[in-house]
This record gives C-alpha cells, structure tokens and sequence, in this order.
C-alpha cells in the first residue's frame, strides 16, 4: 500500500502506523531534520505519556488551593453541580477525542492536530492556535498559583507563617519569572526529564492527598484566627473560625451557597465566576494527548489513559468536596484558600504537594503549548511569524517553540492575580473543547466511510451535548470573554481562508457538503418545475479560453445564481489511447475557473467529434434537477480574438501563494495547457455542417440556444463601459411586420432582464426595439400605436423596467429587395425565410442595427431555427454574419421553453 493511503488506515492494522513519517500524514515535523527517528522519538507509554501528565495537571492548583474557595461561596449543592457540569462536558470531549485519535496515525501536535487533520486547514489552523492560548494563559494561571502558595507560607504578608520573602505586585511578578525561568530550563532540556521528574511528583501529590484524607481520622476540633489586611494603611481583619472534624452540623452549614467578598480580587463572587475558577481543575484533560509526538502509540495510550485520569481525578474532587464540606466551617473555607495545611497531621505535606502539583502543571502547560506551536508552525499556516518555532534540537525538541512559549506566559504572569485570569483560561479551553466535539460531530454526520474508529463509545448526540455544554458554559462564565474569543476565532479562520494554505489533509467541509448537496439533489425534483421559478442553467461550450474569457464572464452575470458549466469537447478515440486524457484536465479548467473568479463547474468529455461530444454534454451534464436548460456557442466566424491571457494582469503574474497554493497548477503550466490563438484554423475544429448540428440537435433535445459574437470586445470584467442592453425581440430575417410576442421574443427579454438584474449591469439601461411598417410618409400609423400600448402593458405585468424604441423599416425591406411571404407563423423559422432574404436586405438589416445600437454594451437578437438540410448550413451561418456584421457584443437567441409568468 502506498504512503498516499495510509492517512486512511485506521490504528488497529498496525502500531508501527504511528510512527509513519509527518509528511505521509500531512505532519511535516519528522522532516525537520535529516534522520526522523531521531527527531522524533516515540519512547512514551500510557503512564508516563499520558495518566502522569493529565492526572498532576487536572490537580495542579485548583485542588489544594480553591477546594475551599468553591466549597466555601457556592456550598456543597452548588459545588456538586459545578463538578457534574464540568466533568459531563469534559467527558464528551474525551470520548470525541478517544474517537478521533483511534481513526488513524496521531502524529505531534495534539489537540490540534487531530481537530486541523479532521475539519482542515481554517478551523485547525484557529482553533489549533486559540487551544494554544489557552494553554499559555493556563501555564500562568499555575505559575501565579505557586508564587500564591509560596507567600502563603513564607511572605511577609499579614497571615503568613514564615516571614521571609517581601510581599507585593513586582515581587510576585520576579517570583513568577524566576518560577518560568526553571520551567523554561526543564522544558529546554526535553519532555524526557519532564516525564521522569513528573513520576516522582505525582509519588509526592498522593502521598499529600492520602495524608489530607486520612487526617480527618487523627484531628479533632480546633479554632483558628485569620488575618488579613483592611481597608486602610495599617489596618487588619481578623476572622475567628474553627476546624471541627467530621461534623453533620458543619455539613448542614455548607450545603446551601453563600456567595460573598473574595478577599483576593475584593469582588463578589457569583455561580459563573467560582465555576470558572474550579473548572480549571477539569482543563488538563488533553495533557496527554499534547505529547502524541513523543508516545509510542498514540492510538492507543491518549484515549485508554486520558479515561483512567479524568475519573481518578472525578474521585478525588468528590472525595475532597465531600470531606471539607464535612469538616471545615465556612469562615475558615472562605478566608483562607491555603486551609488544608493548618488541617493535616504534617502540614509540610500539603506545603510540598501544591509545591509540586503547581510546577508540574506549569512545565505540562508549557511543554504542550510549544508542541502545539511546533505543529502549528511545520504546518505554515501563519507564515513567516510562526516560521522559526518549526526548528528542532538534535533529539527533536523544538526549543525555538519553547522559547516563544515562554515569552507569551511571561507577559500573561503580569496580570498578577489568579482569580482574575482564569475566566479567560476557561473561555480559551471550552472553546477548544468545543471544536473537538465539532471535529467528531462532522466526521460522523459526514459519513464518511473511512471514518472507522476502534473507540465506538460515542455518538453524534454526545458530541452534540458537548459543543452545546461548552459554548453555553463559556457564556456563562463571561460573556465578554466569550464574544471576543469567538470573534478571534471568526478573524484567525478568514485569514487562514484567504491564505489558502496548502493542504492534503482534506477538508471536511467538502465532505459535508457532499453529504447535504446529495440530500437536496433528491428533494429537488424536476417535475416540480414552475415557469415562476425558472432560471438560467447554461452549458458554455469552450473550445480554448485564451479566445472567451471575457465571454466566460459574461454568462456568470448572466446565470442569476443558476447553473453555469465550462464543457470542453477533446478530440479522441478512448480505445487507441493508454488511459483518458481528460482526467488530467480538470484541474487546469478548475483553477482557470478559480482565476477568472466565476461560479462555474467543469464538465469535459473525450469524443470522436465535437458535435457528438456536445450530445454527450447536453445529455448528461448536470444532477437531478440542476441540468443545463440552455445551450451558447461561440459564433462560428473568420474573427481571431486576441489573446485574454497576455491581456488579463490576472494571467501576466501570478496574485497568490506558492504553487501548491493552485493544486500543482502554476502559471507556466497553465498557459502551456491552452495554447495561445494564433491563427484562425486552430478556430475551426468542425465544419459549418457541424456547427449547425449542434444548434439543431441541442433544439431537438429541447435546449434553448444562444450564439455569441465579439465578446472579446466586452471589458475586462464582463461588462462594457456605458451603454445599453438593447432587445431586438422580432426575427430580423423575416421582413413581415407581424407578431412579436411569441416563446422566443419572450425568452429574449427574460434574458435581458436576467442581465439588467445582475450587479455589474444594474446601471445600464435596457432598450426594446419594435419593428413597424409605415402607413404614412408621417411615420408609424395608429395600429402601431396600439402595438406598443399593448407592449408597453405587457413589460408592466411582467415587471420589465426597458424604454420602447419604435423602428420603421419597411423602407428598408423595399431598399433591400426583400420579398414578403405574408401570413405565416414566424415561429416557423429559417426553413421559410430562406427563399424570401436577399442579400442587399441583410445588408440593409445591420445597417439598421448599427444605426441604432451602435453604442449598446450588448444586443440580444432572434436567433432563426436553423436549416433541415445540412447543404444550407453555410449560407445560414453567412446570413447571420452579415446581419451581425460589426455590431459588437451580441447575443443571438432561440427560446424553446416558456420562461415569464404574470401571476404572483
């Protein structure tokens, strides 16, 4: 099997799937270096890789520090609710991530990316960079807990034991730095030491949770007095509270909430803001999954471990909440967050284990964030900024990421206070938590059938719960915090989009839109069809685009958001040929379709003929539906158009990325692919016969026909300066003054006005033009008067805003020899007129149309049906040369189909 396909096995082949190198993956991280093993050492199992890092870090601070802050200001009902709300949503997390990393190869990065390898490029690339944030402030939040905790005990601040190191704001601010500078060290050095050091620390933090549990059984009551500093200089408060052991008394007390000052901000405290602070207890969940670079089967260690963490460190929250409820009154709770140390047998425990939970949290944090920056920077999705993170040590450490990292959390310990960042820090984690939901979700609403995880303990409902759980939580906690975050996100995800990054990740989105188009394709039923609703659905037959671009833009204002398709006819035999040529094809004419900026598929087809490959087009182009109602051709003339390409600036250089950006299509490329116009055989692929086959079978298939000439005089954008659209809707072949108003004529003007209504051509004026015989040398007689009363009342039900032009030109016929058949449906066609149009009239019939539509932007004629005979087929098309004879941008038009409705 080629590295091409392994993204799609799934973990359960094989362990060593994991280790593939980054770039089969999509991870450009092994390439880093010359030797990928070395740069990438997966030496990391289950425990070490991922329970020892999401266990210390889900603990860190929270769980010695804030216990009796949240016990304390919400009660025992209120603090069980927070931790039931908290671990409902981080446990629909886990199950998404346990799904999304048993799919496949999980390389480094992460959190980010699983969630940029699963939604692609834009929502990875944002998302990837808002979990990164979140783990930056979250690495402060720990920091500042641990300055906190060291004050505690040894500031000399009012209420602590030890009075050593001065107290203050710049003083916590150098303890902070001196703190980050020896995790910086750790980090530099590697993961390695952190995971061998962290053992010893998680030895540490259970001995001091056993000793916090157990010595409830060893101490009885006791009384305390707290002491904090007052209002003004010099002044205290002293608080009286006590410590009385398991106690039914004191649980009564702290069940109910009793929200109140928080003596570190001065604030009230609210049910938002103390679930903002305890749900940092609940962040660490992807600690592990952050060091997927560094396990040796990430598949199968991120969820197995991340599952044994979360409810091992459930127990003992429910455990700690249940205890101090039980035994600590609620003065003590309140105003000291540091109780548990006045509460154990040896208090050095306590002093020893936030020492260590808190450091470990901090160098987890850190450590994650410089592999989620790494990833981010391999990746290239914010260009040269995150450029230099991507460089690794010899072993693979990005010690670049490390350092950039470091620098950001030094700026966040500058907020100085705890409680006042962790909204913040909340916000960014939900919202991260919030995207793997969305990852999972739209992997398993896409359908798609190499979506195969080996976890299956999930559904789109829990994935659904926990995008809801998050995004409500997040808005709960601050608003402010939430909108703003989001609308980072929104800002990060439109510039990843217009950078257009390069990806062989897949985009999710395509998968889900597949998924709604083929839904919506089966509900869109062509017999349903009401004239009411009728729109353009145009089939463009493009022989080279150098000759049509501009002809190309045209019918994408034209289409009124129909269906718009490029065919392309290749001439070929498929049985003397070593595969099909066309496939190769269609990312030239996609990306030409991506340059010209017009909404339209491709459509091309290998045929013996142009004519029968034009068959195959109208026949089976389109789905369901959105099948193309209309056919336009280039005219068939001796014109070579100049060449678009070296006109455009679009084409003259290249306005973008690198040439990955284009799917391997460059410039060069694109220009060799259609080569240039240079004379007009190259025009001229089919006989006239051919030609006008073509027109008859697309009326015989019942298609409506148009036929282009000088479009390549039309503007850059589609569209001439000034001017107007001018509708000549009677046969001008015909020199018979009888109706206008037949399917055809109608067709003319819906299409006009289908044009008048698009952007570009708002302002142009539309103009009717009604052919009339002259009863008198004085001009048109009162029986024309009633014609265009009757024409003007017309356009006024059907909504047309034109002018009517009245034009005598029975003067003309004379002049021009032509003789009149009189009577006859003028739907009949060509077949009729052919015997009865000179020359000399269709001379006389363009001089007309240049005298009065000379300066028009673009002229919609009548198209005539052409000829039964194939031998007539020359001096059809030489009939409409001459009548369109240097007229400009016009559109000759034959309508089979009803197109406009009076009714509401």
């Amino acid at each position: 099997m080629t590295h091409e396909h392994s993204p799609l096995l799934t973990c359960g082949l094989s362990e060593g799937l994991s280790t593939l190198s980054g770039d089969v993956l999509g991870d450009n991280e092994s390439s880093s270096t010359g030797n990928p093993t070395a740069a990438n050492p997966r030496s990391l199992n289950t425990f070490f890789g991922v329970i020892v890092p999401t266990v210390l870090s889900m603990f860190s601070i929270v769980l010695f520090l804030r216990i009796g802050f949240v016990i304390g200001h919400a009660g025992l009902f209120h603090a069980l609710i927070m931790l039931g709300v908290a671990y409902v949503i981080v446990s629909m997390t886990i199950l998404s991530i346990c799904a999304i990393s048993t799919n496949g190869a999980v390389q480094g990065g992460g959190a980010y990316f699983m969630i940029s390898r699963s939604l692609g490029p834009e929502f990875g690339g944002s998302i990837g960079l808002m979990f990164y944030l979140a783990n930056v402030c979250a690495c402060g939040v720990y920091v500042l807990g641990l300055v906190e905790a060291i004050l505690e005990t040894f500031g000399q601040g009012i209420g602590s034991s030890l009075s050593v190191l001065p107290d203050g704001y710049w003083f916590g601010v150098l303890y902070s730095s001196v703190i980050l500078l020896l995790c910086l060290f750790i980090c530099l050095i590697g993961s390695h030491l952190y995971s061998r050091a962290s053992f010893l620390i998680l030895l540490i933090v259970t001995i001091t949770l056993l000793s916090i549990i157990v010595s409830p059984l060893f101490l009885g009551p006791r009384l305390f007095s707290i002491t904090h500093p007052g209002d003004t200089p010099n002044s205290t408060h002293v608080y009286n509270t006590s410590y009385t052991g398991f106690n039914m008394t004191t649980l009564k007390h702290n069940l109910s909430p009793g929200y109140s000052l928080d003596y570190s901000t001065n604030s009230i405290m609210t049910f938002a803001t103390v679930f903002a602070v305890m749900f940092n207890g609940c962040t660490g969940i992807m600690a592990g999954a952050n060091m997927s670079g560094e396990l040796k089967n990430p598949s199968v260690s991120i969820p197995k471990g991340t599952i044994i963490a979360v409810a091992y460190t459930f127990v003992i929250y429910l455990l700690f909440f249940l205890i101090v409820s039980s035994t600590c009154d609620r003065v003590l709770l309140i105003q000291d967050y540091g109780f548990f140390h006045r509460i154990n047998i040896w208090p050095p425990f306590v002093t020893l284990g936030v020492y260590c939970s808190a450091l470990s949290a901090a160098m987890s944090s850190l450590i994650g964030a410089s592999r989620i920056l790494h990833a981010l920077a391999l990746d290239q999705l914010f260009g040269w900024v995150l450029a230099p993170a991507s460089i690794t040590s010899p072993a693979g450490n990005p010690w670049v990421a490390v350092l950039y990292t470091w620098a950001l959390v030094q700026c966040v310990v500058f907020a100085g206070q705890l409680n006042s960042i962790t909204s913040l820090v909340t916000v960014f984690y939900l919202l991260a938590y919030a995207a793997v939901d969305l990852a999972c979700l739209a992997l398993e609403w896409a359908s798609a059938p190499n979506f195969r995880p080996t976890f299956q303990l999930f559904s789109w409902h829990t994935c659904f719960l926990g995008i809801v759980g998050s995004l409500v939580m997040m808005f709960v906690i601050n608003p402010l915090f939430s909108s703003a975050s989001i609308a980072l996100l929104l800002l990060l995800l439109l510039f990843i989009h217009y950078r257009a990054p390069t990806s062989s990740w897949g985009y999710i989105s395509q998968a889900l839109i597949f998924h709604q188009v083929r839904k919506y394709l089966l509900l869109l039923d062509s017999r349903k069809d009401h004239v009411k609703f009728w729109r353009p659905q145009v089939l463009l037959m493009v022989s080279n685009p150098r000759s049509c671009c501009q002809l190309i833009l045209f019918v994408n204002q034209l289409k009124k958001g129909g269906l718009f398709v490029l065919g392309h006819v290749e001439l070929g035999d498929l049985d003397s040929l070593p595969s099909d040529p066309v496939q190769s094809q269609y990312n030239f004419w996609l990306t030409l379709v991506d340059k010209l900026g017009v909404k339209a598929f491709v459509d091309l087809t290998l045929s013996s003929s142009v004519r029968q490959g034009s068959q195959h087009l109208l026949r089976i182009t389109g789905l369901g539906g959105m099948k193309p109602n209309t056919l336009i051709l280039g005219f068939y003339d001796n014109c070579v158009p100049d060449d678009f390409f070296l006109q455009n600036p679009i084409f003259s250089e290249w306005v973008g990325g690198p040439e990955g950006d284009h799917y391997g299509v460059d410039l060069p490329s694109l220009q060799r692919h259609f080569p240039p116009v240079r004379n007009q055989e190259s025009l001229r692929r089919l006989s006239p016969e051919e030609y006008v086959g073509i027109i008859s079978d697309a009326i015989k298939m019942g298609k409506n026909v148009c036929l282009a000439r000088y479009f390549h005089q039309l503007g850059q954008g589609g569209m001439a300066v000034g001017g107007t659209i001018d509708v000549w809707p009677l046969n001008l072949l015909r020199p018979e003054s009888g109706g206008f108003l037949d399917v055809c004529s109608l067709f003319l003007l819906q299409l006009a006005c289908v044009l008048n209504m698009a952007s570009a051509w708002r302002h142009a004026h539309m103009r009717i033009f009604l052919c009339v015989e002259a009863e008198s040398g004085a001009g048109p007689g009162a029986g024309w008067l009633l014609k265009e009363a009757g024409l003007r009342e017309l356009l006024g039900k059907l909504r047309i805003r034109a002018s009517i032009q009245v034009v005598t030109w029975d003067a003309m016929v004379t002049e021009g020899g032509a003789v009149t058949p009189g009577g006859g449906d003028i739907g009949e066609g060509w077949a009729r007129l052919a015997p009865c149009v000179s020359d000399n009239f269709l001379s006389v019939v363009n001089s007309m149309l240049l005298e009065h539509s000379a300066q028009a932007a673009v002229r919609f004629l009548y198209l005539p049906r052409p000829p039964r005979e194939a031998n007539q087929s020359q001096k059809y098309l030489a009939q409409l040369e001459t009548v369109t004879h240097n007229l400009g941008p016009t559109l000759l038009v034959h309508g089979l189909t009803p197109v406009t409705c009076t009714d509401l």
